[in-house]
């Protein structure tokens, strides 16, 4: 009885240290990294200034129709 008492404490010990060494294993080295790299933010940026300067003019009347709104109905008070 005591024999398989002291087996289960030695291999819960080893299963935990496994676990341990897995544990930190994934932290330190990642298999798989996701997220944006470099090389498309740079592109998500161009084609956002490349928009941006094709309907330079649409955008800038847009924005001056919705300030002159903001200030007619602000003062209409």
């Amino acid at each position: 009885m005591n024999m398989t008492v002291n087996n289960l404490k030695i291999k819960a010990v080893s299963a935990f240290a496994s676990m341990k060494e897995k544990v930190r294993d994934f932290f330190i080295h990642p298999g798989y990294v996701s997220g944006i790299t470099v090389i498309e933010l740079v592109l998500i940026l161009v084609i956002i200034i490349a928009l941006l300067l094709i309907f330079k003019t649409q955008l800038i009347d847009l924005i001056n129709t919705i300030f002159d709104k903001i200030t007619s109905e602000s003062s209409g008070i």
